[in-house]
């Protein structure tokens, strides 16, 4: 059973905001009043992977200074679509309407949240890009945005859709996506998660929007890419893609028959 998260307070708000961490105890401070400096209103979710640099602690005092902020303190380090599917599973136990992922290291700004939160006027899941026109990256090495280029036209391929980023880490769901795209059927972990939710939220029949965000590279810790995670993804994406070319064939012979 996952742990329960903890709170210095039971007023909810319609928007949560769910940040994994490991090993993030220089940056998930700063990005949580950055967070609240641009939407003062938003709870904020902690779920923390029993990081050994001792964030959990510091998101512990947070907790007990502002009712706005949320903990979840996990065993060990499962992986972040794990975590993430842990956090949208409190978000669901209460009232909260729009649920959003955001990285801990500053990569994702919190300043871009209030026009993520605007387009879900217009969408069930909002994703914040960069590799629509507007959006941009910052301090990037080439080889990482070549790759990224490549993941997301590769998944476009297998996949179908025109979203331009499957892999998008910043993103708000309205409550009814959530509800609906069956979480507890997730196996993917990191880079493939994002790409698997945004596939099922199109598939379920969701109207999905991008808008273009800037995404600046960590200054602070260690990226959580590995070459695992960027082969479960290869993988399980060709997997999703084969099997949705095979229903379309039985579907045209079924037609012909």
């Amino acid at each position: 059973m996952a742990a329960q998260p903890q709170s210095s307070g039971d007023t909810l708000t319609p928007v949560l905001v769910v940040i994994p961490t490991y090993n993030e105890r220089d940056n998930i401070e700063p990005i949580v009043k950055r967070l609240h400096a641009a939407l003062p209103e938003v709870h904020v979710l902690v779920v923390d992977d029993g990081s050994p640099d001792g964030t959990g602690e510091i998101v512990d005092q947070m907790v007990a200074a502002d009712e706005r902020v949320k903990v979840m303190h996990r065993t060990e380090k499962a992986g972040l679509g794990a975590a993430y599917v842990a956090g949208f599973d409190w978000a669901l136990e209460r009232d909260y309407a729009v649920v959003v992922e955001m990285d801990a290291d500053g990569s994702h700004a919190p300043e871009d949240l209030p026009r993520l939160l605007d387009a879900l006027s217009d969408a069930d899941l909002v994703l914040g890009s960069r590799w629509v026109p507007g959006g941009k990256v910052v301090n990037w090495p080439k080889r990482r945005e070549f790759f990224s280029r490549g993941a997301n036209l590769y998944s476009r391929m297998a996949l179908g859709g025109q979203i331009k980023e499957f892999t998008a880490g910043f993103r708000a769901y309205r409550r009814a996506v959530l509800e609906k795209i069956k979480l507890h059927n997730v196996a993917s972990q990191g880079y493939c998660f994002q790409i698997d939710l945004a596939w099922r939220t199109l598939e379920a029949g969701f109207t999905v929007v991008e808008v273009p965000i800037t995404f600046t590279e960590r200054e602070r810790g260690e990226s959580k890419m590995t070459g695992s995670v960027i082969r479960e993804a290869l993988l399980r994406v060709t997997k999703w893609g084969l099997r949705r070319r095979g229903q379309q064939l039985r579907g045209v012979f079924s037609r012909q028959g």
